[in-house]
């Protein structure tokens, strides 16, 4: 994934909730939320361990914060169906 591009995501927590943020590397924002340090939100720091279970891209902050909030918004079983497309979406790796 390019370092420079938006991301907005979804984790899905050890509680089985789901946390969506925004961000320009998953994989260290993952790590964040992980670790027992701050820089983790403050939602997932009790929830350990999350992991991804959807990503997109976004060109910009703003938009990626726009999309955010929208999936924000959503009700779970719709945030379900983006996770259950991403999945189709995506070559399976043996």
């Amino acid at each position: 994934m390019p370092q420079n591009d938006w991301f907005v995501y979804i984790v899905r927590c050890a509680d089985n909730s789901l946390y969506t943020g925004v961000t320009t590397n998953i994989e260290r924002r993952v790590f964040e939320h992980n670790s027992q340090t701050k820089r983790g939100a403050k939602y997932t720091r009790s929830r350990q361990p999350v992991s991804v279970v959807y990503w997109e891209q976004a060109a910009n902050r703003s938009i990626a914060s726009q999309r955010e909030f929208a999936i924000k918004k959503m009700d779970r079983p719709h945030k379900n169906i983006l996770i259950k497309n991403l999945k189709k979406s995506l070559p399976d790796v043996a």
